[in-house]
């Protein structure tokens, strides 16, 4: 429970946490934003990490505090993402959609969430890769159903370079450009959670269309 506190109060006080990553490590702040985006794109049991609101964060602290360098913290994020999702789609290939049915796994990635990614992956083809990466949760899960599936790697990797392109892009940028605003500056808790919720609303919408269908 400890753990799951403390990743809330990360993901809703992003901009108060990222401003002590930095006093307390400087440039190697670059490399535990690395590990983040990776983490939460990689490692199918990490669905949960930040995403959206990060890089939206990071970006506005490059703009409003000079805390990070904008172009290396896109090229750090897109290289995280990119090989996030590489890492994903393998461990998806060797082990499969089985991997729910391992007692500890299986509290961790609900087999409801992996079925509704491979829905989405069934219906969508390859351009889900570059969709499911502006949503939580299902960016997590379709590399890894890529992987299960057997699809080819190649036609894979081609969506994954547009898709992290396109998500980090415009997250960072966005953040950035908006990062000096002085109505952003005094509400930045409340503008990450509006991110956060805008971030998650494609997920629910097709959930409940999902629902209303089979009634």
């Amino acid at each position: 429970m400890l753990f799951i506190h403390n990743i809330i109060s990360f993901i809703l006080h992003i901009d108060e946490h990222l401003n002590e990553i930095i006093r307390n490590f400087g440039t190697w702040s670059y490399v535990i934003l690395f590990l983040i985006v990776f983490v939460e794109t990689g490692i199918v049991i990490f669905p949960f990490l930040p995403g959206d609101s990060l890089l939206f964060a990071a970006g506005a602290l490059a703009a409003a505090k000079n805390a990070f360098n904008l172009g290396l913290l896109i090229f750090v994020f897109f290289a995280a993402a990119v090989i996030g999702d590489t890492v994903n789609y393998h461990i998806g290939k060797t082990l499969g959609t089985t991997i729910t049915q391992n007692r500890w796994i299986g509290r961790l990635v609900k087999q409801e969430k992996v079925d509704q990614a491979e829905k989405f992956f069934n219906k969508h083809g390859g351009k889900t890769i570059v969709i499911a990466r502006f949503m939580p949760f299902i960016r997590t899960f379709i590399p890894f159903i890529a992987g299960s599936s057997r699809m080819d790697y190649r036609y894979f990797l081609t969506y994954n370079i547009l898709g992290a392109a396109l998500w980090v892009g415009l997250f960072t940028i966005v953040g950035y450009l908006f990062g000096n605003i002085p109505f952003v500056k005094d509400n930045f808790s409340t503008i990450i959670m509006a991110v956060i919720v805008l971030s998650i609303l494609p997920p629910i919408i097709s959930y409940v269309k999902s629902r209303v269908r089979r009634k």
